[in-house]
């Protein structure tokens, strides 16, 4: 009886890994389907509509100014205060506020000078805001140069002059 099974269940192995049909490992990873090693980074291609959201009491919209590092921002706020803003937790690392988008700003109590940006607002949101007369109509939608007739040179300045004199380096 053990021989028989044994013989038998050669043959069927054998059957069963041939050299069209092999033998698939016991923990195999699953097919790769998005293509290479970047496309964990993808990102989604279609974007969902969600409801627009309005300010409430205590929140205030405005304008990103300049981006300060560390998850904070100058937001010049369209009650007419400039004030230091932290990207809440939630939103940092998942979307990105730039210079010039519009945001919602939640006040803080204790802190005038100070908020949190709690909603980055779409171009297309942004401008129906504007039609809702909820942003005035002078706010420049979709565009990164907001500064108050400014150079964004950051304190840099180039000199005509490109020769330079070897004998008069001092």
């Amino acid at each position: 009886f053990w021989l028989k099974s044994f013989w038998f269940g050669c043959q069927d192995t054998a059957q069963r890994h041939s050299p069209l049909n092999p033998p698939s490992p016991v923990g195999a990873m699953p097919k790769n389907k998005l293509g290479g090693n970047k496309a964990k980074r993808a990102k989604g291609g279609e974007s969902v509509k969600r409801e627009l959201i309005f300010k409430e009491d205590g929140q205030e919209y405005g304008q990103v100014q300049r981006m300060l590092g560390n998850g904070r921002c100058e937001v010049s706020c369209f009650d007419g205060t400039k004030r230091l803003c932290h990207i809440r937790g939630k939103m940092r690392k998942k979307v990105w506020v730039n210079q010039g988008d519009i945001v919602l700003v939640s006040l803080r109590d204790f802190q005038d000078e100070k908020g949190d940006i709690i909603v980055k607002y779409a171009p297309d949101e942004a401008r129906n805001l504007r039609t809702y007369n909820e942003l005035p109509e002078g706010v420049r939608i979709n565009e990164t140069d907001v500064g108050d007739g400014e150079s964004s040179d950051d304190g840099v300045e180039f000199d005509e002059n490109t020769g330079v004199d070897i004998d008069n380096i001092q």
